[in-house]
């Protein structure tokens, strides 16, 4: 009983104590380690999940091959121009990206607007060997979709980036031309 009661309080008591000392760490994280550290996330998930708004607002997920992110963060996936997900976006870019760090507790996640590109020239240099399964017709079955980042989101406890002890909130970065703050306290 006694071992319980000392558990539960270490347990109560040691995020408040070391809440201060995560959200000083938080303010000093530079932008450049929280895109270098979401930029490894990223490019060693094997998947991330894509996220678009249906006709009535519904949340629709699902699994996606990401090429690995642009130096501005943006991403890029190939897909079928016939697909849900294409005509989703077509009504409404909004979108999310989720990538989830199997190595150590963690993930990142990019809110922006995303937009079907059916240009010969940009679907011929991004191709993955294996797709040929999925585009046998790659001339006029396939497309792009290209994600421009307004917000990223970053939590992950093998680059020391955990965000806020008692919100929860991750630390982020936002990106030109948008409303987010590169404080990561938003």
């Amino acid at each position: 009983m006694r071992r319980n009661v000392l558990f539960l309080l270490l347990w109560v008591v040691t995020p408040v104590l070391a809440g201060t000392g995560q959200e000083k760490a938080a303010e000093k994280l530079s932008r450049s380690h929280l895109l270098n550290s979401a930029r490894e996330i990223m490019q060693t998930a094997r998947y991330c999940a894509l996220i678009t708004l249906d006709a009535s607002g519904q949340p629709q997920a699902r699994a996606m091959d990401a090429f690995p992110p642009e130096e501005d963060m943006g991403v890029w996936f190939g897909t079928n121009p016939k697909s849900r997900k294409v005509q989703q976006i077509r009504k409404d870019p909004r979108v999310t990206l989720y990538y989830y760090d199997s190595q150590g507790p963690g993930y990142v996640t990019i809110t922006g607007e995303a937009s079907v590109v059916d240009d010969s020239l940009e679907t011929a240099t991004r191709w993955k060997e294996g797709w040929e399964a999925f585009y046998p017709n790659r001339e006029t079955g396939y497309v792009l979709v290209k994600v421009m980042p307004e917000r990223l989101e970053i939590v992950s406890y093998k680059h020391n980036i955990t965000g806020d002890a008692q919100t929860w909130l991750p630390a982020f970065v936002g990106f030109p031309n948008t409303q987010a703050a590169d404080n990561g306290k938003k």
